[in-house]
């Protein structure tokens, strides 16, 4: 995993409440053994109809093409637990995630695999759907900078401290891999 960099982007407004992971990902597209390559397959049934992009879906207009930020309506990515739906958003660009509030499942996902999700309030939200300028998001000031005003947003210590030194479970294991061999050569069969 990467450590998480400053993002500054547009930010892709999302404008749905209760995504689902069936919506972000659909299951048919769920077959692929590794984590890249669902980014294609991301909101697919919103993004296209019989293969063909729709005009009318927000990813699909230019004016959101690379962008970074995902900003959500309320409980984002509630559903089914499929660690698919970050690897396609993740694979897609999305490295942030703005929303009122998320499923935990999902949450919890987001920082296993790099991005990071961030709660506002309603006025918060509502703003930031309202600007058309890019906006900067700084982990390590847990703040985000709409026209050079800052919005502070909380995050809890440890998951602040894996993203930015891009730590996955594993990376986190090996941290103790002393402390895991001593113990290892005391237990011993």
């Amino acid at each position: 995993m990467q450590p998480f960099q400053k993002i500054k982007s547009i930010a892709t407004p999302l404008d749905k409440v209760n995504v689902d992971t069936d919506q972000i990902v659909p299951k048919q597209f769920l077959k692929l053994i590794q984590r890249t390559g669902f980014g294609q397959y991301l909101f697919y049934d919103w993004r296209f109809e019989k293969g063909t992009p729709r005009k009318d879906f927000v990813l699909n207009d230019p004016a959101y093409k690379n962008s970074k930020i995902l900003l959500a309506r309320d409980n984002f990515g509630c559903g089914s637990s499929r660690e698919h739906a970050v690897w396609a958003l993740d694979d897609y660009g999305f490295k942030v995630i703005i929303s009122t509030s998320f499923a935990d499942i999902f949450y919890n996902n987001c920082f296993k695999n790099g991005i990071l999700p961030i709660r506002v309030s309603d006025e918060t939200l509502q703003k930031l759907f309202s600007t058309k300028s890019e906006i900067e998001v700084d982990l390590e000031g847990q703040s985000i900078l709409v026209n050079n005003v800052p919005i502070l947003f909380h995050i809890e210590p440890y998951r602040k401290k894996i993203l930015l030194e891009g730590l996955d479970d594993i990376a986190m294991t090996l941290l103790h891999e002393d402390k895991i061999m001593i113990y290892e050569r005391s237990h011993k069969i």
